[in-house]
């Protein structure tokens, strides 16, 4: 038995060192065991060895008797009869008798045996030379040997040899016939005492593995089942009594257990709080269905939300197949396909219609998540269903709004498209024919005539105000093309004062800049050179005769502020508000200026569009006159170059030959005028016409011209056809594009086989500048 002390010392050891103990008890007896056996087989082994031994040695010495006794006979039948057979077994003992005396001294390790192997050894050899001068005798003397003194001596010699050898051979067998006897009883003695061992060392393994099955019993085994039964208390719920903890660690394992079994007690209470709370909220809420199903899609919790959405009370919906709460013959199926979809993905969403109680119809949108346990098996899935039918309704509200601005933005495109090319085809034939008057005026050398002069300032005055509701409805519509680039606003500046100092000069008013060195900004540089015309060409206007505008530039955190400042008319402060509201015109200016009232409209909607503002104040000195500003983001790298200024273009074809040039136009007073224009400008140009489509490519056929002028609209095919049979029918000859669709102008008409493209009314020195180029290029 043991003491308590040794009992508690070894209760707080460590389970690591309790199992070595354990391992090592029934180790080391086994290891001993092995040992042992070991050793008393090794004992056995060399016993019976030391027996094998002696039977050898006694077998070659009666070998060594044998082969010298029948050499003997052999020779005396060789003597008597001289027949060579006999003397086989002489001739076998002169090889054999030598290596197994050999044997006979590496094997004999007792003295007594090793001197009488010795005598043994020297009578051997005397017998085989005394056979051997026996056949001496013989083969002198001849075959009759009966009678021979010599041959009498040697065998009677011989016989004394044998019989001394034979006596020898006797005391040694007699000699190891003792040594056999000892050996075999010390190798029963060996046998016996193994026995005794093994028995031993079996009966110490069995208390040692006894001991260490105590050990581990009263150690670890009988404690852990202790355990097993506080995991089980533990697992109902059930508080667990403090124990007596022991130092190693089912000590450590017990005491936290009673501690988790605290723990788990109160967060159980905390749990059921919790749930009850969740309850609570659960059936408090009103606009949300919420309830669950089990894995067959059966209702088994049903809140007040659900309740008051779908009509069904908690009693009537538990038990439920949720595809009662579908419309139609499938309504089990898309239920069903619901679930699936929520399985595989874990959770789906989805809408559509569903049934209340009463039979109504609602628009759902309805979640369904699936819910597994932490084994992953499939528990159920919880459902939250909103009615939102409200909102269907708006969305399809929306939509057929959207629907309905989406055909009255395209039918104001339409007409768009139409009034453009329905204003520009007459303005072509007015501005166009007024050009020419001018030209010819010009090259007779003739004073100008105001007269034309009106005419072409009023063309250009409507042109103006079609290009800008063009503008206008491009931005509303989203289609306003922008190319965004590192620009310089120095030259933009720069030209836009040039530009626009005639008008200036004609009322003997200044323009001046202050910018300086500025950074470059990222714009269109086309229209942000056209919101500074706009702005300038205002400035100017509304201007005193005698008057100052400035142009002022200035970088700050990332933006460019520019500043058009005038010292004109100004703005009343009750009317500022107006001011960028299309075909607005405020009243202090409007009676003295023409104006289309869209420019500031414009400018604005492209400012904004360039991701700037734009705007006006009063200006900062308390002076009469107006400040408009607008401010652009500043570009990352540097400025690309600004617009470049057209040079006037050449009014004769420059060449050596004559050419012939295609006119396809079904606007007669369009056509007359490229007949003037080409009769005047280009005299040796041969024009060939047509009013059709189909004529007009028929012409291109006969006539192989050198250059096509096509307008897009003509009664039979659109002018694009003609373009597409003759880009695959005749690629070489060079087409000028004219339209009067100024929407239509701004399509990809290069990659289409155009050259260029003019929109109408025609400026005739650009279309004489472009007619000159392209006629060039073809003559190169």
């Amino acid at each position: 038995m043991t003491s308590p002390v040794t009992a508690r010392w070894w209760a707080n050891r460590p389970l690591a060192t309790k199992g070595l103990v354990v391992v090592a008890v029934p180790l080391l007896i086994f290891l001993g065991s092995v040992a042992a056996l070991y050793a008393i087989s090794r004992m056995e082994a060399r016993a019976e060895q030391d027996v094998r031994l002696t039977i050898a040695i006694q077998n070659d010495v009666n070998e060594v008797h044998a082969l010298l006794a029948e050499a003997s006979s052999g020779v005396r039948g060789f003597l008597l009869t001289g027949e060579p057979r006999f003397l086989e077994p002489f001739e076998r003992a002169e090889v054999l008798v030598p290596q197994v005396t050999a044997r006979l001294r590496g094997a004999i390790r007792d003295a007594e045996a090793a001197t009488r192997l010795a005598r043994i050894e020297t009578l051997a050899g005397q017998k085989r030379e005394g056979l051997a001068l026996l056949l001496t005798t013989r083969a002198r003397t001849g075959p009759d040997v009966v009678g021979d003194p010599a041959i009498a001596a040697g065998l009677a010699a011989n016989k004394q040899v044998l019989d001394a050898l034979r006596g020898e051979i006797e005391g040694m067998q007699a000699r190891e016939r003792e040594l056999l006897a000892a050996r075999q009883d010390r190798l029963t003695a060996v046998r016996q005492n193994g026995l005794i061992a093994t028995g031993l060392l079996t009966l110490a393994g069995l208390v040692g593995s006894l001991f260490a099955v105590f050990l581990f019993s009263s150690g670890i085994v009988r404690r852990v089942q202790r355990l097993e039964g506080d995991a089980v208390l533990l697992s109902q719920g059930a508080a667990l009594d403090q124990r007596s903890a022991e130092g190693d660690e089912i000590g450590s394992l017990a005491g936290r257990m009673v501690e988790a079994s605290r723990l788990l007690r109160a967060r159980e209470q905390a749990l059921r709080d919790g749930e009850e709370r969740f309850r609570l909220v659960i059936e408090g809420v009103r606009d949300y269905g919420i309830f669950a199903l089990d894995p067959d899609g059966q209702v088994v919790s049903w809140n007040t939300g659900a309740q008051r959405i779908k009509g069904w009370t908690g009693d009537e919906a538990l038990g439920q197949h949720f595809s009662v709460f579908y419309p139609g013959d499938d309504a089990r199926e898309r239920s069903m396909r619901n679930l699936a979809d929520a399985v595989r993905d874990g959770r789906t969403e989805d809408e559509g219609w569903r049934v209340r109680k009463d039979g109504s119809r609602f628009w759902a949108n309805v979640v369904i998540t699936a819910l597994h346990d932490e084994t992953g098996t499939l528990r159920g899935f919880s459902k939250v269903t909103r009615d939102i039918t409200e909102r269907r309704r708006a969305q399809e509200a929306l939509e057929l709004a959207r629907q309905e601005a989406e055909q009255a933005s395209a039918a104001k495109s339409l007409f768009l498209s139409r009034m453009s090319h329905e204003l520009r085809t007459p303005l072509n034939a007015i501005l166009g024919f007024a050009q020419l008057l001018e030209l010819d005026r010009s090259h007779a050398g003739q004073p100008d005539d105001a007269s034309i002069q009106q005419i072409l300032r009023a063309g250009r005055h409507l042109l103006a105000l079609i290009d800008e509701v063009l503008d206008i409805a491009r931005i509303e519509a989203g289609k306003l093309g922008l190319s965004i680039a590192p620009t310089s606003l120095e030259t933009i500046i720069a030209e836009a004062i040039g530009l626009s100092l005639p008008e200036a000069e004609s009322r003997h008013i200044t323009i001046s800049s202050r910018s300086g060195e500025l950074p470059p900004v990222a714009a269109d540089p086309r229209r942000l050179l056209q919101v500074l015309l706009n702005l300038l060409s205002n400035a100017i206007k509304y201007n005193h005769h005698g008057g100052l505008v400035t142009v002022a530039a200035q970088a700050d955190e990332g933006r460019m502020r520019v500043e058009v400042i005038d010292s004109g008319i100004g703005i009343e402060p009750e009317q500022a508000g107006q001011l960028f509201q299309p075909f607005t015109r405020l009243a202090a200016g409007a009676a003295r200026t023409e104006g289309t009232g869209l420019g500031l409209s414009l400018s604005r909607a492209l400012v904004e569009a360039m991701d700037g503002e734009i705007g006006y104040m009063p200006r900062a000195d308390g002076h009469g006159g107006a400040c408009f500003w607008f401010e652009l983001p500043l570009a990352r790298s540097p400025a690309s170059p600004g617009p470049v200024p057209h040079g006037t273009a050449p009014t004769t074809l420059a060449g050596p030959r004559d050419v012939t040039i295609l006119l396809v136009e079904d606007n007669l007073a369009n056509a007359q005028l490229i007949e003037a224009l080409v009769a005047r400008h280009l005299p040796q140009a041969r024009l060939v016409s047509a009013m059709q489509a189909r004529i007009g490519l028929d012409l291109a056929r006969r006539h192989r011209p050198d250059l096509v002028l096509l307008d897009l609209h003509l009664p039979d095919k659109d002018g694009d056809w003609v373009l597409a049979e003759l880009h695959a029918n005749l690629p070489d000859i060079p087409v000028i594009l004219l339209t009067a669709d100024a929407i239509a102008a701004q399509g990809e008409w290069a990659a289409r086989g155009a050259s260029v493209v003019l929109t109408k009314p025609i400026d005739v020195a650009a279309l004489l500048a472009a007619m000159n180029q392209t006629l060039l290029e073809r003559m190169s």
